[in-house]
């Protein structure tokens, strides 16, 4: 029967009692991890307090570089499991998690496997934010392509790998990119790495698919500043150059391939949205508005940096260049 070991990146005291919960729900699991590892990222006094609170959790300080690639290496290094599981530090995980996410690697075509996430809203949630746009707050979201039960990438909240897969591909890519001084990549590590390294994977795999486990479930928290129109605008932003620099290093092919299914989605959404708010929906006309900005926003971003990379010297060669195989 093939084991996990689970992975949980931590960095802040804030999320202390999100933490609690994350560690106690992998503890409960209907099918017990070989180990939980807790890699805590530049924050000393957490550590300590985490090393002290969770008995038989084996508890770190990220060895590698700052982040979350970074962290999740760290714990990829000391697992011993032939799979390994990331769960977020504010998400909780339903008692057979583990169980569901363990049974595509029977078959050994698959490379990694991931679940559905729900959004865990800390309040009331916007009756403006369209579910298909879920992923700004790191949650499966409504059209999210799936083919025969395989997606091109996993969502970094809820999922997990071949221990082999993910060391003979290099790990997670901090840089993503990004170039030093050059201020349209400003920022890209903060979004794409799962998607860079699955398709990267893929690629040193042939044959090798992602399998999605919807009865494979997290619910992820949404805290109130996630919750606002800047941080909507900001996400879509950010995805807008992410995306950009992920075609440079992938090719169009595969860097846009599932978002060209997606948009398809977001105009029947939106379409969707405008019908039901003429039927006086609250709310209907609102998403029909955060649908086709989010959408804008996105797209603009993604064309500037894309311009702005054919303008600097030797972006397009460089953009090519392999990622840095460090451990987000």
């Amino acid at each position: 029967m093939i084991e996990a070991s689970v992975v949980i990146c931590a960095y802040t005291l804030d999320r202390w009692d999100q933490l609690g919960d994350a560690v106690a729900s992998v503890r409960a699991q209907s099918r017990p991890a070989r180990e939980i590892l807790v890699v805590v990222d530049g924050n000393e006094d957490l550590r300590q307090r985490a090393a002290r609170a969770f008995e038989g959790v084996t508890v770190v300080a990220n060895a590698k570089a700052k982040g979350l690639s970074g962290g999740r290496m760290t714990g990829a290094e000391l697992a011993t499991a032939p799979v390994i599981a990331f769960l977020d530090d504010d998400a909780i995980a339903d008692r057979r998690w583990l169980e569901e996410l363990l049974k595509p690697y029977s078959d050994t075509h698959v490379l990694g496997a991931g679940g559905y996430i729900e959004p865990l809203w800390s309040a009331a949630p916007p009756t403006w934010f369209p579910p298909e746009f879920n992923w700004v707050v790191g949650c499966t979201y409504a059209g999210m392509p799936v083919r025969d039960g395989h997606v091109r990438n996993l969502i970094g909240a809820n999922m997990s790998v071949r221990a082999d897969v993910l060391h003979h591909a290099g790990g997670f890519a901090t840089k993503l990119g990004r170039r030093e001084g050059s201020a349209a990549v400003r920022g890209v590590a903060e979004s794409c790495e799962e998607t860079e390294f699955c398709i990267r994977a893929a690629r040193l795999h042939p044959g090798g698919v992602w399998a999605y486990c919807p009865q494979a479930q997290v619910r992820h928290v949404v805290s109130a500043d996630r919750m606002t129109w800047r941080y909507f605008v900001r996400r879509c932003r950010m995805e807008g150059i992410a995306k950009a620099v992920l075609t440079g290093l992938t090719g169009s092919r595969d860097g846009l391939g599932s978002e060209r299914q997606y948009v398809f989605t977001l105009l029947r959404a939106f379409l969707r949205d405008l019908v039901l708010s003429f039927g006086g929906q609250r709310g209907a006309m609102r998403r029909a508005a955060a649908i086709g900005a989010g959408l804008g926003i996105t797209a603009l971003a993604y064309l500037r940096t894309r311009l702005a990379g054919m303008k600097l010297r030797g972006d397009a060669a460089g953009l090519s260049a392999p990622p840095v195989a460090v451990a987000k």
